[in-house]
């Protein structure tokens, strides 16, 4: 361990981010197939309900399972505050993805970060680096480039890619105001106490709007990528944490940030394997590079958080 804490094993803190950007990377393309046989609240139900469980356990084997005595008002209220983002941010994000497609949602809600970082000036008083406004250029640039043949449909928000962008950017939104929140409640309880709180919230509160039944009429391969996205939730942030315990924050968050590679990485592979198992994007040139601008962005900010 070195003075601040962290692990000097900064392999094994690449390796799990990289694990954790694979992982995320992956998701939007699973939740697509899974959208075609289950509606975004059940799938959002059945991921928050499989989560509650696997870290429950965990939690009580290790006998860390939080209470909320003592906590206090305020805490409760952030608690709930951060439970309503979370589930915000998990629902608008796959009715994004009905109305675009795995890249596009992977690209745009690169902003969650960045409007974080923003957030952090308003409610920290956190600085906000010459660095960290270039890459917030960059990334911007980069969002231009990646809807160049497809810019007027974005003037339409009311349907199609319009609609699906305005989504995820509200999805964004919503995440870093529940990041916002998750970090005072640091405070109070370990970010897995605080994730399971907000699982077990989350469950019960989607319960009315979902149908867990609809598990059942899914084929094969739905069931398979249903199952992989509930155990994604899980594995990601499980490797997300171990990475921030061997490397620092800065350096994770820029590995985060490749996401969006590899989803469109594994789309171009599904396309070229003839396998239709999700509609094709048809990315040019400009979008790819835009894309490529939009992680250079969201890696610069990251990075040059730690000055």
């Amino acid at each position: 361990m070195d003075m601040q804490g962290v692990s000097a094993n900064w392999k094994l803190g690449f390796t799990l981010s990289l694990v954790t950007a694979v992982l995320w990377g992956l998701l939007p393309i699973a939740l697509k197939i899974v959208l075609e046989g289950m509606d975004a609240y059940t799938i959002t139900w059945w991921r928050f309900a499989v989560s509650t469980a696997g870290l429950g356990v965990f939690l009580a084997l290790r006998r860390q399972l939080p209470r909320l005595s003592g906590a206090g008002a305020p805490a409760i209220a952030m608690l709930a505050v951060a439970m309503v983002m979370l589930i915000a941010n998990y629902v608008l994000y796959l009715i994004a993805l009905d109305h675009t497609t795995p890249s596009v949602t992977q690209v745009v809600i690169q902003l969650a970060p960045l409007l974080l970082l923003v957030g952090g000036v308003f409610v920290f008083h956190e600085r906000f680096a010459r660095r960290q406004w270039a890459g917030f250029v960059v990334l911007g640039a980069g969002l231009v480039l990646f809807f160049n043949d497809r810019l007027p449909e974005l003037a339409r928000p009311t349907e199609g890619l319009g609609l699906g962008v305005l989504l995820i950017v509200a999805a964004a939104v919503s995440w870093a105001i529940y990041g916002l929140a998750q970090k005072q409640l640091l405070g109070h309880f370990t970010a897995q106490q605080v994730l399971w709180m907000l699982y077990v919230g989350a469950t019960v509160l989607l319960l009315p709007a979902s149908a867990p039944a609809e598990i059942l009429d899914l084929n094969g391969l739905q069931l398979g990528m249903l199952a992989f996205c509930c155990a994604n939730t899980i594995a990601a942030y499980g490797a997300f944490g171990e990475a921030l315990y061997h490397w620092d924050l800065s350096r994770v968050g820029a590995v985060l940030a490749t996401a969006p590679i590899f989803t469109i990485g594994a789309m171009w592979a599904i396309e070229r394997s003839g396998l239709a198992l999700v509609p094709a994007e048809g990315l040019n040139v400009l979008a790819v590079a835009g894309a490529l601008a939009v992680v250079a962005g969201s890696m610069t900010c990251a990075l040059a958080a730690r000055s």
